[in-house]
C-alpha cells in the first residue's frame, strides 16, 4: 500500500502517552512509518521497560511522570507546566496526544506554545462511566483543551457520540478511526491442530472491569458441567489502579484449578496460536480492544462482551459469539457453545474475523489517516512511500 510522504524531513513530531509500553505496543507501526519517511520522533512518557526499545527503534524518548488517575488538582497544574516547558524547549512542529490527561493539559499546553496538535481518544474510563463531579470537572477541562486542537480522533463511533452529545466538541473538528490498527502481517494466520483438552485464553490488563471474574466464574460453571478445557489467562497486573484485580484473587482462582495464569507475555502470537477461542467479557468503555484486533487477525474465534469498541470487532454468529454485560452464566453457555461447535465451523469463523480486520482494522489505514492529517497540517504532501517493513515488523 502506498501512503503519502507526510512532512519535509527536517520536522518533528510527537507522541505523549500514558507508558512507554503503551506507546511501543500500539504506535510502533506509525513511529516506523514516520522514522522511514526521515521524520524526528519524539516520546514523552512516564518512563518504563519499553522506553530502551523506543529509543532503539529511533526515537528520542523523554520520560515525564504523571498520574493518569491522580486527582490532584495542584499535581495537574504541575503537569501542564511540565509540558509547557518541554514543549518550548523541543519545539515539536506536531504533537498527537492520547488518553486524558495528556489529551486535557498536552492540548492547553500546545496551544499556549503555539503547536498544532491532535487529541486521541483512546477511551471514556471510569470518569464517564460514573457520571458523578469527576466526570462534570472532566467534561468541562476537555471542553476547554479540545477547542484548541486541530482534530479530535475517536476509537468507536459511540465515545464520539458522548462528545457530542455533551457539548464538548464541534461534529466538524472529529473524526472516528476504526480503533488503532492492528499490523495483519505480524499477527498471521498460522496452521495449527486441534487438540484436546480445549484452550480458552484472555489476553488483558489484570483489571476487574476488564471481565476476568466473569472468565473465573464461567470456568467454574463449565467445571460442574464436567467440560475438561483450559482456562488460560495472560496479562500484567496494575498495582496502583483501583480497578486492579489483586495477586491474591488471581492465586485464589489458580489454587481452586479454575484458571492458569501465565504472567504477562511480550508476544502473545505463541499463546493466541495454540488457543482454540478468545474470551473478552470486558465491561470497561474500551476503545477498539487490541486483543480482539489480535485474536482475528490471527484467524482465532473470540468470544466477547455486546460492549462499545468489542462488538465492532466481533460479529456475532460470524467470527465468534456476543454475550451480555456482566452476566457469567451467559458467557459460560457461549464458551460451551464455542467448544461444541466444529472444528470446521471455528475454522470458518477465524477467516470471516481475519477478512474484517484486513477490511477496516489493518495498521495500513491508520497510518493513512495520520498521514492526511500531517499533510494538511503542514501542506507539503510528498511522493507515494510504502509502509515501513510491514512483513517484517516485531
Amino acid at each position: 500500500m502506498g501512503i503519502r510522504n507526510p512532512i519535509a524531513s527536517n520536522k518533528t513530531i510527537a507522541l505523549v502517552s500514558n507508558s512507554a509500553w503503551s506507546v511501543f505496543n500500539f504506535r510502533l507501526d506509525v513511529i516506523r512509518w514516520l522514522l522511514k519517511n526521515n521524520v524526528k520522533v519524539l516520546v514523552f512518557a512516564p518512563a518504563d521497560n519499553y522506553a530502551e526499545k523506543l529509543t532503539a527503534e529511533g526515537c528520542r524518548f523523554i520520560p515525564i511522570h504523571f498520574n493518569n488517575r491522580g486527582e490532584n488538582p495542584l499535581n495537574d497544574f504541575l503537569f501542564y507546566r511540565r509540558l509547557r516547558k518541554l514543549y518550548r524547549e523541543y519545539r515539536p512542529d506536531f504533537i498527537f496526544h492520547y488518553v486524558a490527561k495528556p489529551n486535557i493539559y498536552g492540548s492547553l499546553a500546545a496551544k499556549a506554545e503555539k503547536i498544532p496538535s491532535v487529541a486521541v481518544i483512546t477511551g471514556l474510563g471510569y470518569p464517564f462511566a460514573k457520571r458523578n463531579i469527576l466526570f462534570r470537572i472532566m467534561r468541562a477541562l476537555y471542553r476547554k483543551a479540545l477547542r484548541h486542537t486541530r482534530e479530535v480522533w475517536f476509537l468507536n463511533n459511540e465515545d464520539a457520540k458522548v462528545f457530542i452529545t455533551e457539548k464538548i466538541v464541534s461534529i466538524d473538528k472529529m473524526k472516528v478511526l476504526p480503533g488503532e490498527g492492528v499490523n495483519t502481517s505480524h499477527f498471521a494466520p498460522s496452521p495449527r491442530a486441534h487438540s484436546e483438552p480445549f484452550q480458552f485464553l484472555m489476553s488483558t490488563r489484570l483489571l476487574k472491569s476488564k471481565g476476568i471474574g466473569l472468565y473465573a466464574d464461567a470456568a467454574r460453571i463449565l467445571q460442574k458441567k464436567n467440560y475438561h478445557v483450559n482456562f488460560l489467562l495472560i496479562g500484567f497486573f496494575e498495582s496502583n489502579h483501583p480497578d486492579s484485580v489483586s495477586p491474591e484473587t488471581v492465586k485464589k482462582w489458580v489454587d481452586d484449578g479454575l484458571i492458569n495464569y501465565l504472567g504477562f507475555a511480550d508476544d502473545v502470537r505463541p499463546y493466541l496460536q495454540k488457543a482454540d477461542c478468545i474470551v473478552f467479557p470486558s465491561f470497561y468503555n474500551e476503545g477498539v480492544p487490541r486483543c480482539l484486533m489480535e485474536a482475528a487477525s490471527m484467524e482465532i474465534p473470540a468470544i466477547t462482551s455486546y460492549n462499545r469498541g468489542c462488538k465492532e470487532v466481533v460479529l456475532n454468529n460470524s467470527n465468534g459469539y456476543i454475550c451480555n454485560l456482566n452476566d457469567p452464566f451467559d458467557l459460560a453457555d457461549k464458551m460451551e457453545k464455542m467448544i461444541n461447535t466444529s472444528p470446521e465451523e471455528r475454522q470458518r469463523m477465524g477467516k470471516n474475523g481475519r477478512q474484517l480486520v484486513l477490511k477496516k482494522f489493518d495498521i495500513c489505514k491508520i497510518i493513512e489517516e495520520y498521514s492526511n492529517t500531517l499533510i494538511s497540517a503542514f501542506e507539503t504532501p510528498g511522493e507515494l512511500h510504502p509502509t515501513p517493513d510491514m512483513n517484517n515488523s516485531g
